[in-house]
């Protein structure tokens, strides 16, 4: 029963993010086109404190509340409730300090002042991310696909119709043009909420579902603080991930425009396409979730182990298929998406290196099932000490961008075998 559950799961979540790859895909394309290379490296500079919000306003409740609600041994709906409240208490503190603060974040931080507006747009995205990310993960937890699928379809194409048909209103600056962008997760995750409200069972709420349950709160905090400071900490080096090429690139002679063009060419043009199949890795390991949580509590470590290997050979299988066909077919991916050749440098020393990245989320997924929190958290701190301090030391190599290239190398086959060599560990120790 187990196991056709999770081949169910696996394929409803490959099938869904098919779909929503492609939308993803056309998005960028369309954007791409829309803003040009320069608006694409704006809003890619921009990301970071976009992801850092989101990391804090998401307190890792959303881990917490998929771990506990799988477990069957709380109430399900004041571990909801309190979740909802502790989250939107965050991000209305979070809104009041960007009001305040957006300048100095814009100005000091990111060298760009017209970033004021598109941060001050991020704050009142916040809470509708928050609720719908709460719902998501009860949907996870009892292996309901369905509206996750539905309500991440719905997202992409409501997004993709948004920036057809209202980007060109919002041309005329750069500033309007983000702040219409990044608006439009308002409209996308108000859709997952009524997808997932419409999907809720029927409940009844009693004093006790309302009442403030410390032992609920415990467990609660005892998986979402180690996994919010993990995100953190990624959020945070990808944070200052910008500032830090600006800074020094800009010191080394650099000119502005270089920076945001080929940081725009990165993360606009050549990482979407090496992570165009990842939504195959990610259907698997989210599936794999449950399985190897279940499995690992009642001590089957056999089959904790046999489902992870058969994660990481499908995984490695997708990885080397995708990487000889981009390597042979990039330029021709790049002219067809964007009409440009721009980046097929760099996506031809990338492409290798990504192939562990296949391997990563598999292994990721397996701690998050292990319960094994604060090591994701070690791996994070690691990770962030490599990103920053390689990226201060390479980028001061006068290598320009490169830097960013070497250093996301490395992070990747860090965090696989790091993972890797912990799981077995674990798995050993449990045998014994």
């Amino acid at each position: 029963m187990k196991k056709s559950k999770f081949i169910k799961s696996s394929i409803i979540l490959i099938i869904g993010g098919f779909c929503t790859k492609i939308l993803g895909m056309l998005i960028k394309i369309i954007l791409t086109r829309q803003i040009g290379t320069q608006g694409i490296g704006l809003y890619s500079l921009l990301s970071p404190t976009f992801g850092l919000l989101i990391s804090i306003s998401g307190m890792g409740l959303t881990t917490s509340l998929n771990v506990l609600i799988a477990s069957n041994k709380y109430n399900n709906k004041n571990l909801i409730f309190y979740s909802l409240l502790l989250s939107l208490t965050i991000d209305f503190i979070l809104i009041i300090l960007l009001i305040l603060f957006g300048h100095v974040i814009a100005h000091n931080l990111l060298k760009n002042s017209i970033f004021y507006y598109p941060i001050i747009s991020m704050g009142f995205i916040l809470p509708f991310i928050t609720i719908s990310n709460i719902f998501r993960s009860y949907y996870f937890a009892k292996e309901r696909m369905y509206p996750h699928v539905i309500s991440n379809v719905l997202e992409d194409l409501i997004k993709l119709l948004l920036i057809i048909f209202f980007t060109k209103y919002f041309l005329d600056s750069f500033e309007k043009t983000l702040t219409f962008i990044l608006l439009t997760n308002i409209f996308c995750e108000s859709s997952s909420i009524i997808i997932f409200l419409t999907c809720f069972p029927k409940f009844n709420i009693t004093k006790d579902d309302l009442k403030l349950n410390i032992h609920n709160l415990k467990a609660i905090f005892n998986i979402s603080i180690p996994t919010v400071i993990s995100r953190l900490i990624g959020s945070i080096s990808y944070f200052f991930e910008p500032i830090i090429l600006t800074t020094i690139l800009l010191k080394l002679g650099y000119n502005n425009n270089y920076i945001i063009t080929e940081y725009g060419i990165i993360n606009g043009y050549v990482l979407p396409i090496i992570l165009l199949p990842s939504f195959f890795t990610n259907a698997i390991s989210q599936a794999l979730i449950p399985n190897i949580s279940s499995n690992y509590a009642k001590g089957n470590i056999k089959e904790v182990k046999r489902k992870l290997n058969q994660a990481l050979f499908i995984a490695l299988i997708l990885g080397i298929t995708f990487t000889s066909l981009f390597f042979f077919s990039g330029s021709f991916l790049l002219k067809v998406l964007y009409k440009t050749n721009q980046g097929y440098n760099y996506l031809l020393i990338l492409l290798p290196i990504f192939i562990f990245h296949y391997l990563e989320q598999p292994l990721l997924s397996t701690l998050q099932a292990m319960n094994k929190a604060k090591i994701n958290l070690k791996i994070s701190i690691v990770n962030m000490l490599i990103r920053t301090l390689g990226l201060i030391f390479f980028t001061s190599l006068n290598i320009g961008i490169y830097s960013l290239i070497i250093v996301l190398s490395i992070n990747i086959i860090f965090t696989c075998f790091y993972s890797y060599l912990i799981i077995n560990k674990q798995i050993k120790c449990q045998k014994k």
